[in-house]
């Protein structure tokens, strides 16, 4: 069964990790790998990424990806958003530590978030505009 816009949107907003995917060539599929992300219904969702990294240049000339959440329980149930590029940003140690407690808490979080300010500043925010949407909820009955 589809999912409501509001099922679907409150779904993706749960910290799950996504599966990105972006066009990766004529001769290739699409690259398709795990990666945070970040949303609240009715926003953008958006994805912390190196600004020179293998996704960020696929992005860029794509100039659209997609994400994709899921679960097994209690019902299988997944959530496929996809859309352009609707901003690129500067990455900050605010953004950083956002994301990372949707995941993280504690000292796993501190560690995360000193890292990050080590060694992720190249990193870029990209928001996407959700174009369209694929959602199912396959053991619902209603």
């Amino acid at each position: 069964m589809e999912l409501s816009r509001g099922e679907r949107e409150s779904f993706l907003a749960e910290p799950r990790v996504a599966a990105l995917g972006v066009a990766a060539g004529a001769d290739r599929g699409p690259l398709v790998i795990p990666i945070w992300y970040a949303y609240e219904p009715g926003g953008l969702p958006w994805i912390l990424t190196g600004a020179r990294s293998a996704k960020m240049k696929l992005i860029r000339a794509a100039g659209r990806f997609s994400l994709l959440v899921q679960r097994t329980e209690p019902t299988p149930r997944y959530v496929s958003v996809e859309g352009p590029v609707a901003d690129i940003t500067e990455g900050t140690a605010a953004l950083h530590r956002e994301m990372a407690a949707r995941y993280l808490s504690g000292e796993a979080l501190e560690r995360f978030v000193a890292m990050a300010e080590a060694e992720l500043a190249d990193h870029v925010v990209v928001r996407m505009r959700p174009q369209r949407w694929f959602t199912a909820d396959l053991g619902s009955s209603a």
